[in-house]
Parts: C-alpha cells; sequence; structure tokens
C-alpha cells in the first residue's frame, strides 16, 4: 500500500488486514498506520523519496494499491519501480478524468480529459488523476492494472471535510441551512465499500476503469441531513431552503455547503447520476446512509470531534453569519421544502 495512514489509505489497509493478507504500508511517517503492518517510509514527492522501497528484499508483493493525487510523475516512478516485483496495480483515481461536461449517465466509455502524461508536474486534478492512470498503465499494462474511478467518498477517516462538517454544524444545534430540496438524489460511495470492492476486484483478477460510487437514488439530501440529525442527537432545527435563494446569496454549492449541488443542472447529473452498471455486476454493494452517518459521527467523537483536514483540499463550510441570514430571508421552516420554484416537485 503506497500510503495507508489516512482516508482512503487506511481503510484498504483496514479491510486487507480483516482478509488476513499480509501488508506493507510505505509513508512519509507522518501518521501511525494501523496496527499489524509492515512499514517502509519515504517521501514520493522527494528526491531518492523510493529508496527504502527500492531497497526492500521483502520478495515482491501480489499486487499494489496507489491513492497518489498530486505530480503523476510519482505514480510514474513508483510503479516502474515495482514492475516485476508486484503482481497487479490498482490506483485509485477519480471520476473527474472524465472531459467537461460529463454526460448524465456517463460510464467507464466518456470522453476523457486531454492534456494528461504519465510523467507530468502538479497540473490539476482531473489531469494529474489521468495522468495517474496513465503512468500505471504503463508500467503494468492494461491487463494487469486496475483503474479504480472513485466518485464522491465519504465515511470515517474523512480529511477533505465534507460528512464531518454537516455533523459537526448539526451537532452545534440551532437553525442549519439545509439545502433543499429534501428529495433530491446523493451518491457517494463508503470509503469501506470502497475498500472492499477494490480488494475483491484485485482477488478476481479485474482490470481497466470502473466508476466506484453509489447507484443514483442511494439516498436524498433529506435523508443525509436527517441521518446526521439522528446521530448527532442535536437540538438542531432543518431549515429546507430554496436552491434558487441559496445560490441568489452567492453560498458556493459543493464547498460551502459540502456533498449539495442543486437540481437540474449538468453538475448535478454528473456528480449524482453516473451509470455505474459495470462495478455493480462485479460486486459493488452500498450500504445504507445511516450506517456511513453513524460510523462517522462514532469516528468523529472518538478523535474529539475536530476531523483532520488535507491541506491541498479547499475548506468547506457556509460562514455562519450567512446561514444565520438566509433561513429568515427566505422563510425556510423545519422540516419542509419552500412552497415557491422549481424545486418544488
Amino acid at each position: 500500500m503506497l500510503g495507508g495512514t489516512e482516508f482512503v489509505g487506511r481503510a484498504v489497509v483496514e479491510a486487507a488486514l480483516r482478509r488476513g493478507w499480509e501488508v506493507t504500508v510505505f509513508h512519509r511517517g507522518r501518521h501511525q498506520p494501523p496496527a499489524g503492518v509492515r512499514s517502509l517510509h519515504g517521501d514520493r514527492a522527494a528526491p531518492h523519496g523510493l529508496a527504502a522501497l527500492a531497497a526492500d528484499d521483502g520478495g515482491g508483493w501480489d499486487a499494489v494499491v496507489d491513492t497518489w493525487s498530486a505530480a503523476p510523475r510519482a505514480v510514474h516512478e513508483a510503479a516502474r519501480l515495482l514492475r516485476g516485483r508486484a503482481g497487479r496495480y490498482a490506483y485509485v483515481s477519480s471520476r473527474s478524468v472524465y472531459a467537461w461536461p460529463w454526460p448524465r449517465g456517463g460510464a467507464e466509455d466518456a470522453p476523457l480529459v486531454g492534456g494528461a502524461a504519465a510523467d507530468a508536474g502538479t497540473t490539476d486534478y482531473a489531469r494529474d488523476k489521468r495522468g495517474g492512470e496513465l503512468a500505471a498503465v504503463e508500467a503494468f499494462g492494461a491487463a494487469d492494472s486496475l483503474l479504480v474511478r472513485a466518485g464522491l467518498i465519504l465515511g470515517p477517516y474523512e480529511n477533505v471535510g465534507r460528512l464531518p462538517w454537516w455533523l459537526t454544524r448539526i451537532a452545534r444545534g440551532g437553525p442549519v441551512l439545509a439545502p433543499g430540496p429534501r428529495d433530491l438524489p446523493v451518491s457517494y460511495v463508503d470509503v469501506r465499500d470502497l475498500a472492499e470492492w477494490l480488494l475483491g476486484a484485485l482477488e478476481h483478477g479485474l482490470s481497466g476503469p470502473y466508476d466506484l460510487v453509489s447507484p443514483p437514488g442511494h439516498t436524498t439530501m433529506g435523508e443525509l441531513l436527517q441521518a446526521c440529525l439522528r446521530v448527532t442527537g442535536a437540538d438542531a432545527e432543518l431549515r429546507w431552503t430554496d436552491p434558487e435563494a441559496i445560490l441568489e446569496a452567492g453560498i458556493e454549492p459543493w464547498t460551502e455547503l459540502p456533498v449539495w449541488v442543486p437540481p437540474g443542472g449538468e453538475t448535478h447529473d454528473a456528480v449524482h447520476g453516473a451509470d455505474v452498471s459495470r462495478a455493480v455486476a462485479a460486486g459493488l454493494v452500498c450500504r445504507p446512509v445511516g450506517e456511513t452517518v453513524a460510523d462517522t459521527w462514532r469516528w468523529l467523537t472518538e478523535i474529539g470531534g475536530s476531523a483532520p483536514q488535507r491541506p491541498d483540499r479547499t475548506r468547506t463550510g457556509v460562514d455562519p453569519e450567512v446561514e444565520a441570514e438566509l433561513p429568515a430571508r427566505t422563510g425556510g421552516v423545519p422540516g419542509t421544502t419552500p412552497q415557491e420554484g422549481p424545486s418544488d416537485d
């Protein structure tokens, strides 16, 4: 496992250990990996950062899992080093590799972003992830490389600030700006479901790209926030507010109101409307949203209530003063959707 101490990597390591696999974790040493692994230290972004991996005489590995999301050359160098020492290479990529706008119901055959290269430095997230894919395939070949194009990922260990933000905001209590409509479809993949699917795919010798996110309509914005309200036990009121009023107030979907994007546009269709039939046919099972929310809240409380935050990701959450003003201005009320506007449907 290249990484393996945070979020997706940690979930993969824990899932592998539960299966009884022997796991080597190559990481920078900034965070403690799960107990029971063999650790190698190195910084892939530094000169000679793979020295410990190159010098290791452990006899090789059946598979490598890589979650890198910066300069593709780090994947390129690691994959070339491990070629011949590992059987398969699984790269956790992103659905961001598709050319925008993503088609509604798009699948793995949708057009990809251009301008990516396997040995490139850092450019932007989409081209970096696509470059990582190219690096994995270049080193291991199409038959021995697995490209996991994840959508929105939630669950314990999250260090991006989406579900933890909603949980901590609702736990604080009081009126909560809830972006409507309540029945707005939401797709995501629990990090543990991603990990289990990935390891099963390696066991069965799957290769090529797979979009990994729940089928459209797996849950709704209302179910997600009600689950947050339920598990926190908070004295909070969800003030369901019309999408148009939110946008008119200058509040950014996805970042200031994590997970949410307004209905009816190409962004919602792209993020929450993917065709994931290929992954489902290959064994993807998505647990109920209530379980994802409850387990994330349990983890969050165990670490003191403050989630880790990746420094290379935009901080999420709406300004409290803006949030306090908007429901009063729009007439959002607890448990209802505003009675005007296109989001009533």
